[in-house]
């Protein structure tokens, strides 16, 4: 999915269900998406993904050709996701996850504005803010869970020690 908020540039975005970060090519904002579409899939091709068989994408990727291309070239099976509605906000299916991670890629501040002259310099910046997400999904406070196999008995202690304290009306 392109992302064409920025000046000069394009971003192209392949992320698993998740949201995290597959494939990632910045080029300049004259070529198409079509084109830019294939940059991406290629060097996900080279990184060699074995387990993606169907790619969501944006309505610019739309067209039969590319269709067609991505299933002989590579095998996957491609489909065209459209908005709804123009004027509105409206959650689609399976396309906010894209939505969302370039919107966690907004909020790191090298990336707001394309300041390099190098497009590489730029991928590069948004690989370290996807190394950023993923490390701080994983230190996350709510994600700690440590196991512990008496919580259940200390868990009837509790709720036994609580009914004591009540009051029973009478």
């Amino acid at each position: 999915m392109p992302e064409k908020k920025i000046k000069g540039i394009k971003r192209h975005f392949l992320v698993d269900v998740m949201g995290l970060l597959l494939c990632i090519v910045v080029h300049a904002a004259n070529i198409q998406e079509r084109a830019g579409a294939k940059l991406v899939l290629e060097k996900a091709s080279n990184r060699g993904l074995p387990r993606m068989e169907k790619i969501l994408a944006d309505d610019g990727y739309s067209g039969r050709p590319m269709v067609d291309d991505v299933r002989e070239e590579y095998g996957w099976t491609f489909e065209s996701v459209k908005r709804t509605e123009l004027r509105k906000f409206v959650v689609i299916p399976k396309r906010w996850v894209v939505e969302r991670t370039i919107g966690w890629m907004n909020n790191w501040r090298g990336l707001s504005k394309h300041y390099d002259y190098d497009s590489g310099t730029g991928e590069a910046k948004i690989l370290l803010a996807s190394v950023y997400y993923l490390s701080k999904r994983l230190t996350c406070k709510k994600m700690e869970r440590k196991i512990d196999h008496d919580l259940d008995a200390r868990l009837r202690k509790l709720a036994e020690k609580g009914s004591e304290k009540t009051v029973q009306p009478t």
